[in-house]
C-alpha cells in the first residue's frame, strides 16, 4: 500500500508525492511540531518481507544517519508506518545535476563545484567506513542556493541488510554508473566501486556523455565489465590529453589499478586541467541523453531507469536506483550452449591443465531469424506480459546461439513470472538443463529453491539444482553470474564444493582442497564431493585411488544418476 496524500504518518503530514521507484517511494511531507518540510523515503514492501528485516533497517539507517557533512542529504529519522519502514529526510528545493546536464554543458565553475562537493561527500562518508554504492548525476542536488548535495546516501546498503525477495536476487545501482565490480555481484566492495561511479560522472561532465550506453540495462553492464573504456579523446577531441589519463585510471576494470582515494582523484582531475591550460573550463558539447525502451517499446529520454518525476521549481530528490536482476541476468553472455556437448564428461588428463571454457564476447546477433524464433516473438508481441511467452523465445535465441538475445528474453521472463512463481522456474530450469546451458539452469533451480523457503522441496528438484550448480563450475565465468553465497543459504557444503571445483578447473588446486575439507566436515559422505575428490586425484595423477572413488559410486545404490553417469564417464577415460 501506498501513503495517501492528506494523511498523517506519525508527525508528518503527506503534501504530495514526489516521485517513485524500484527501490522506494518518495513524498513531500509537512513536520508541523517544527513547522518544515520533509522528504519520506518509504521503501518497497518487498524489502520487508524478511521479519527480521525491521530490526537490521534500523540498525543501518542509524549508520548512514551519523554522517554530518555539508553536502550530504541528512536523515533526520527512521520510523514505521503500517510496518512500512521510512526514512526522514531534508526537503531541498531545487533541482538534480542530472537535469542540468541535459540543459547542456557544465561552466568551469559548476565543474569545479561539482569536484570539490560531490568528491569531499564521498570522502568524508569513506573515512566513516560507508560506501555510496549509487554515484550518479541524479543523485546530487543543486538546492536553490547554489549548494550541492549527495543524496541517498547508504539507500543501497540498508536495502542489501535485508535478506528479502527483493534484495537476495538483485543488485543495486545504476547501469551507466555501475562499477564492474558491482556489476559482478561482488560483495567485497570497497572506496573503489564509488570512485568509479564518480569518475563515470566526470567523463560524462567533460565528454558529453556516458562512456557506455546501449538499449538495455543488460548491454552496458556487460560493456562495463568486458568492453575497453572508449577513449575520452575520440568521442570528443577537445578534451585535454592529462584529463583522458586521469579518466583512465579512474575507469581502470580492476580496482587495484583505480585512484586509492576521493582525494587522490580530485586532485589528479584539477591538476590535469590547470596542466592542460584550461583550468576547469567545460567542453562545448551538447548533451545527448541515452535513448532506451521500456517494456511496452515506447521511446524515452533517460539516462537510467527511474521513473520520470513530473515539473516542478522545486522538488526534493528522488535518485532510487534500479533494481538489477543478475542472478541468472547475464549469465548466457559468455556461456555458449556448443563448449559443453549433451551429456560430456571434461576429460581429466594426469598432471595436464583441467579444461577451460574460453572467456569470450557475446557473439553478435545471427542475421535473419530461424522459424522458432519468428514464431516465438509473434507469440511475445501477442502475448507481451506472459513470462512463458519470454522464455519459449529466450530458448529459441539459445538454441540459434543468439546468447545475448537469449539472455535478455530470460531476464524477462523470470521478472514477469515473481519470485514465487515454482511451475514457471521449474519448466524453465528444466529446459535449460536439457540444452546444458549450466549456468542460467543453475540460476533458475536457485531461484526455485528459494521459492521453496517456508516447505521443503520436493527431492527431484533438490537433485537437479544440485547437478545444475555442480556442472555450471565447468563455466570460467560462473562466479560472475551465480552468486555462490546464495547456494550457501540452502546447503552450505554444497557452496563449498561449488567453490571447489572452480578452483580446481580454474585457480588453485590446494585451494580446491581446503574447500573441499570444508564441504565434507559440514556433511561426510556426500557423492558430490567424493566426485570432485576423484577429480582432484585425476588432477594429481593418482589415477588408481581415483578409479576406487568412481568405482565406489558407480556400485552405491544410492548414488544420484546424473553422478553415476559422470563417473562412469571417468572411469572409460582412466586406462
Amino acid at each position: 500500500m501506498s501513503f495517501n496524500i492528506g494523511e498523517n504518518v506519525g508527525p508528518y503530514r503527506i503534501i504530495e508525492q514526489l516521485g517513485q521507484g524500484g527501490m522506494a517511494t518518495v513524498y513531500k511531507a509537512y513536520h508541523a511540531s517544527l513547522d518544515r518540510y520533509v522528504a519520506l523515503k518509504v521503501l518497497h514492501p518487498a524489502f520487508h518481507e524478511d521479519q527480521t528485516f525491521a530490526m537490521r533497517f534500523q540498525r543501518e539507517a542509524r549508520v548512514v544517519a551519523k554522517l554530518e557533512h555539508p553536502n550530504i542529504v541528512p536523515i533526520y529519522d527512521y520510523s514505521e508506518h503500517e510496518k512500512r519502514p521510512f526514512l526522514v529526510m531534508k526537503y531541498i528545493e531545487g533541482d538534480t545535476l542530472k537535469a542540468r546536464l541535459n540543459q547542456g554543458p557544465l561552466t568551469a565553475k559548476e565543474i569545479e563545484q561539482v569536484v570539490n562537493s560531490v568528491g569531499a561527500a564521498l570522502a568524508y562518508a569513506h573515512s566513516q567506513g560507508i560506501l555510496h554504492r549509487d554515484v550518479k548525476p541524479s543523485n546530487v542536488m543543486i538546492a536553490s542556493d547554489s549548494t550541492m548535495y549527495l543524496a541517498d546516501f547508504g539507500l543501497a546498503r540498508i536495502a542489501e541488510a535485508g535478506e528479502s525477495t527483493m534484495s537476495s536476487d538483485s543488485i543495486m545501482g545504476t547501469p551507466q554508473y555501475i562499477s564492474p565490480e558491482q556489476a559482478m555481484g561482488k560483495k567485497d566492495l570497497d572506496a573503489g566501486t564509488d570512485i568509479y561511479s564518480f569518475g563515470v560522472m566526470l567523463y560524462e561532465m567533460v565528454v558529453g556523455q556516458v562512456p557506455f550506453s546501449a538499449d538495455t540495462p543488460f548491454s552496458i553492464i556487460h560493456d562495463h565489465i568486458y568492453t575497453p573504456l572508449p577513449l575520452p579523446t575520440k568521442v570528443n577531441p577537445k578534451v585535454p590529453e592529462p584529463v583522458q589519463r586521469v579518466l583512465l585510471k579512474a575507469l581502470a576494470k580492476d580496482r587495484l589499478d583505480r585512484y586509492t582515494a576521493t582525494q587522490e582523484l580530485m586532485s589528479a582531475f584539477k591538476a590535469a586541467w590547470t596542466e592542460a591550460g584550461v583550468p576547469m573550463q567545460g567542453t562545448a558539447i551538447i548533451m545527448r541523453p541515452s535513448v532506451s525502451k521500456d517494456k511496452t517499446g515506447a521511446e524515452e529520454k533517460t539516462v537510467s531507469n527511474e521513473a520520470p518525476l513530473k515539473p516542478r521549481t522545486g522538488w526534493m530528490w528522488m535518485g532510487v536506483g534500479i533494481i538489477v536482476l543478475l542472478g541468472l541476468a547475464i549469465a548466457g553472455l559468455a556461456i555458449n550452449k556448443r563448449l559443453t556437448p549433451p551429456q560430456a564428461t571434461p576429460t581429466l588428463v594426469s598432471t595436464a591443465p583441467l579444461p577451460a571454457t574460453p572467456n569470450m564476447p557475446p557473439p553478435p546477433l545471427a542475421k535473419g531469424s530461424s522459424p522458432e524464433i519468428s514464431a516465438a516473438m509473434d507469440l511475445v508481441a501477442q502475448n507481451p506480459n506472459d513470462p512463458n511467452a519470454h522464455l519459449t523465445l529466450s530458448l529459441a535465441l539459445f538454441d540459434a546461439q543468439e546468447i545475448r538475445a537469449a539472455s535478455e528474453e530470460l531476464v524477462q521472463a523470470a521478472n514477469l513470472a515473481g519470485p514465487d512463481n515454482k511451475e514457471f522456474l521449474l519448466h524453465a530450469a528444466q529446459q535449460l538443463k536439457e540444452r546444458n546451458i549450466w549456468v542460467p539452469s543453475a540460476g533458475m533451480y536457485l531461484r526455485l529453491m528459494q521459492a521453496y523457503r517456508n516447505e521443503t522441496a520436493p527431492i527431484e528438484i533438490e537433485n537437479d539444482f544440485r547437478e545444475a550448480a555442480y556442472k555450471a563450475t565447468e563455466q570460467k565465468d560462473m562466479s560472475l553470474f551465480l552468486i555462490v553465497e546464495r547456494i550457501d543459504r540452502i546447503d552450505q557444503a554444497l557452496g563449498h564444493i561449488v567453490r571447489a571445483r572452480q578452483e580446481l578447473y580454474f585457480g588453485s588446486l590446494d585451494a580446491a582442497q581446503n574447500q573441499l575439507a570444508k564441504a565434507e566436515t559440514l556433511k561426510p559422505n556426500m557423492p558430490e564431493a567424493a566426485l570432485l575428490k576423484a577429480e582432484i586425484k585425476i588432477k594429481k595423477g593418482a589415477q588408481a585411488e581415483a578409479k576406487d572413488i568412481l568405482q565406489s559410486l558407480t556400485a552405491a545404490p544410492k548414488t544420484p544418476e546424473w553422478i553415476r553417469l559422470m563417473a562412469e564417464n571417468y572411469l572409460n577415460t582412466i586406462k
